[in-house]
């Protein structure tokens, strides 16, 4: 009533002063006198101070209004925040029973597994030693320690198991949990691997030697040199003799297998092999400090996995998830998981610490690994101090001009070893008797460039330093990069520096790359161990994803890079790699194939596909940072609610802040119904879960509650109010593999923060 009472004396107001106004200007068309003039002015003062209170009226009028909205809008909020605290309790013990029983019963089959798994290994007796037991394996790194005089095929045959029994151990070391293996347990596995991969790079020198020495029976009518390629599943030998000592000979090319190298011209009279070894693993990249993370030890413990939403009433009290928790790999794949408790055992077991062998620890092998062929095969069997990786300036994460950061770039393809090798005494054959001579050392490395005082002493001019470039010019490698490999950049060359125990991208020169032949070639100043690497980071952040329910316990978790576009399908426990855009390369032993979330992210990683951000990616790639505990809660009501919802990405969650997460969520439990843009937002926090109001076409953000809409504790409620009862119904019959795979796979793919 009052609001309407100084409405009518505003506009009696104002229809004074506009008569006032006409009346001044019918007087104006006459002369105005001094008097005159003066009350007009006197008139228009009053009314313009007239107008200005009104103006100030109004504006009190509208803030009164304003603050009493306020007012009412708080006091609301207030009463939601009041009654989702009331009803915490009984919504946190109901998700309990929705989400974390599910989440503990497969924790408990995983358990089970494991211990089924292992009286399985023990009833196999397949002849295999089991690798996790001290004197089984010990038994037999010492048998074939002592085998002499192994031929190619034989190693060959003997590595695929040693090989299996890597991944083996590689096996348990990810996928069980750090509280159910003893330190001294990792201790052990860690050991066994580096002793496997030392015998194994061994055994293959000899093999080579025992080649060598019968490369005259071998020799090839045509050259008169002898060249040969021996290959399996995961190693590929390519080995050239020179026993014409052609001095026109300027290198060979192996057709079938696309690799050719140019032999340097002071090198063709010499009694020598060139070997390029290249094996489909890498056993080289986890000697590297950079491959490990480079991370404060001391950090305050805290529980890795807990539920976040707690009773303020003290009701229910979460439990520690025990959801898997990684070791750190010694193989080239990296691990994202943190295991605080193991990373000074692993860093401790470093081939370049000072440790004993398993077989050292256990008993003799009978056999000393060769110690005089560094480039060999990585040499991973010497113990000796590393040159400095970081430089000494304060700065840890500093690393040396040309040193690779395995932080921030991958080793795909394997390692390609290449030698050149002094050729060794040749096989006689004297009557019925094959005689050799036999020399100490073993197979030896021909130092290729000699060293000269050039190299070694101080104040060697320019015009020297070129002519010893001339005397010894560079080595020229053409090849064929792998095909089951993806680089969606041009792919680099990284060479191992056995000195520092480091890839660096020194020493490489004149690299050319066919896209359509896939074919690399470059040359280097000597005979080095290279590899390819490629940023670990190209398809991240990503554009966009969604996670949509395709039928009973089955998901598609959808990803967009700048580079690809693939899909990730869940089934009961296992997921694949469904479909991929685009891929230059054969990756059939990949796409379709049913795999556990840990062993699909270790052969992605490994095909070039990495998805998968590591603990410190975040200084590799601009994220958007979230609440760890808010985020780990959502992919794991994510992960029970996928049967019935499909959530997506939003761009608000750009703007909502560290504390909030806000993503698309709707309701899509029929597969078949047609892809509308019925998405709603939902901001999500480790305090509450609400709807907003805006949507994505929005113009700006804005946290305002949707209307009619109430505050709750967790995502499976709010969204039980806002969706139909057929959804909620077929929630119950998830089963809890599934929900534990999906929450594994948004927990590995971090899509919330990486996006």
């Amino acid at each position: 009533m009052g609001r309407n009472l100084f409405a009518v004396e505003l506009e009696e107001r104002q229809k004074s002063s506009k008569g006032t106004s006409a009346a001044s200007r019918k007087k104006g068309k006459g002369k105005l006198s001094k008097a005159e003039r003066q009350r007009l002015q006197k008139e228009e003062e009053e009314r313009r101070q007239r107008e200005e209170e009104e103006a100030r009226l109004l504006a009190e009028l509208a803030e009164a209004e304003r603050l009493e909205k306020e007012r009412l809008e708080q006091e609301e909020i207030e009463r939601l925040e009041a009654k989702q605290l009331e009803h915490r309790g009984e919504e946190l013990e109901e998700l309990r029973m929705v989400l974390e029983e599910k989440l503990e019963a497969a924790e408990k089959w995983k358990s089970d597994l494991r211990i089924y798994a292992k009286w399985d290994r023990f009833m196999l007796c397949d002849g295999s030693p089991d690798p996790t037991v001290p004197q089984e394996i010990n038994t037999f790194l010492s048998l074939w320690a002592e085998e002499k005089h192994e031929d190619f095929q034989s190693v060959l045959k003997k590595s695929i198991l040693v090989l299996n029994l890597i991944k083996e151990l590689e096996f348990l070391l990810h996928e069980t949990p750090s509280d159910s293996l003893p330190e001294k347990h990792v201790a052990h596995y860690q050991q066994t691997i580096l002793e496997l991969q030392n015998l194994l790079h061994c055994k293959f020198n000899n093999a080579t030697e025992h080649l060598l020495k019968n490369a005259v029976a071998l020799s090839d009518i045509d050259t008169g040199n002898m060249q040969t390629v021996i290959k399996n599943i995961n190693v590929t030998l390519y080995i050239w003799a020179n026993l014409n000592k052609n001095p026109r000979f300027r290198g060979y090319a192996f057709p079938e297998e696309a690799f050719r190298f140019d032999l340097p011209k002071p090198l063709a009279l010499c009694s020598i092999a060139v070997r390029m070894f290249h094996t489909n693993y890498d056993h080289l990249s986890h000697q590297s400090l950079t491959f490990h993370p480079r991370i404060k030890e001391v950090e305050e413990s805290k529980p890795a996995d807990t539920m976040v939403l707690e009773s303020s009433t003290g009701d229910w009290k979460p439990t520690e998830e025990d959801h898997k928790t990684t070791a750190e790999s010694v193989i080239g794949t990296d691990e994202e998981m943190k295991s605080e408790g193991r990373k000074s055992v692993i860093s401790s077991l470093s081939p370049r610490g000072e440790t004993k062998s398993v077989s050292e620890a256990h008993g003799p092998t009978g056999e000393e690994p060769d110690k005089r062929t560094d480039s060999q095969l990585g040499d991973t069997s010497e113990d000796h101090s590393p040159s400095p990786l970081l430089n000494d300036d304060g700065h840890g994460d500093v690393l040396e001009d040309d040193v690779v950061d395995l932080r921030q770039f991958t080793s795909l393809g394997g390692v390609y070893y290449f030698d050149v090798l002094k050729l060794p005494p040749q096989c006689k054959q004297v009557n019925s008797w094959t005689m050799v001579q036999l020399l100490e050392g073993g197979l030896q490395t021909y130092c290729y460039p000699q060293e000269s005082l050039l190299s070694t002493s101080f104040g060697v001019s320019q015009t020297e330093r070129d002519i010893d470039i001339l005397i010894s010019p560079p080595v020229a490698v053409t090849f064929r990069i792998p095909n089951n490999v993806i680089f969606f950049e041009e792919p680099q060359v990284a060479r191992w520096d056995p000195e520092s125990k480091n890839w660096k991208t020194d020493a490489i020169t004149d690299k050319i790359y066919s896209a359509e032949l896939k074919e690399l070639s470059f040359k280097m100043n000597a005979f080095h161990t290279f590899t390819l690497i490629q940023d670990s980071h190209l398809n991240m952040p990503y554009q966009s994803w969604e996670l949509k329910p395709k039928g009973v316990n089955e998901v598609i978790l959808t990803i967009i890079s700048a580079f690809t576009e693939l899909q990730l399908e869940i089934k009961d426990d296992r997921c694949m790699l469904s479909s991929l855009s685009s891929t230059d390369g054969d990756l059939s032993h990949l796409i379709g194939v049913w795999m556990t979330p840990l062993a699909l992210k270790i052969a992605m990683k490994s095909a070039g596909l990495d998805v998968f951000p590591a603990e410190d990616s975040e200084k590799y790639v601009s994220i958007n940072k979230k609440n760890e505990q808010a985020e780990k809660t959502a992919y794991r009501e994510m992960a029970a609610l996928s049967p019935s919802f499909a959530f997506g990405w939003s761009k608000w969650n750009l703007n909502s802040g560290y504390e909030q997460i806000v993503v698309k969520v709707k309701e899509h439990f029929k597969p078949d119904l047609p892809n509308d843009d019925s998405w709603s937002l939902y901001m999500l926090s480790t305090q509450r879960t609400q709807r907003l109001k805006i949507t994505e076409s929005s113009l700006a953000f804005s946290g305002n509650l949707y209307d009619h809409s109430e505050f709750h504790s967790t995502l499976y409620h709010i969204l039980r109010d806002h969706s139909s009862a057929e959804a909620m119904e077929r929630l119950k019959p998830a089963h809890h593999l599934f929900v534990d795979c999906v929450y594994q796979l948004l927990h590995l793919t971090k899509v919330l923060t990486y996006s």
